[in-house]
């Protein structure tokens, strides 16, 4: 019984193998791994993509380029805008910030149809 009072907890050390712990801290963990994975990662966090992204909406009039799907939702509705990379960039600044490789889509066409396209699927939903 001795050993056991004695025993240091652990719980503080498995929080961050486990993904246990303050959500903020696993948020910021996570984004730090994919931007030391991806560098350009951090540029969709930048006010000049803010910007841009705001720019296309206004261009596109909050219209899904694929569905014609009104964008007014907020996040995670189908209907949440999502600017998209016609062409995937894959870090490439030139393809990243040109306004002519983006278009405004919804959250549902990117995160099913476009995500299905670029791993090498048709499109599955016949755009939805």
């Amino acid at each position: 019984m001795s050993r056991l009072k004695q025993a240091k907890p652990r719980l503080g050390t498995l929080g961050g193998r486990l993904g246990f712990g303050d959500p903020d801290e696993v948020k910021r963990r996570q984004r730090r791994i994919r931007y030391a994975s991806a560098p350009w990662s951090s540029w969709y966090s930048s006010k000049r993509w803010a910007n841009l992204r705001l720019q296309i909406l206004d261009r596109d009039l909050w219209t899904c380029q694929q569905t014609g799907v009104l964008l007014r939702g907020k996040w995670p509705s189908d209907d949440a805008p999502v600017v998209d990379h016609i062409k995937p960039h894959r870090g490439d600044p030139d393809l990243f910030w040109d306004p002519d490789n983006l278009q405004s889509v919804s959250r549902k066409w990117h995160d099913t149809v476009k995500r299905s396209i670029e791993r090498g699927g048709d499109g599955g939903e016949g755009g939805l």
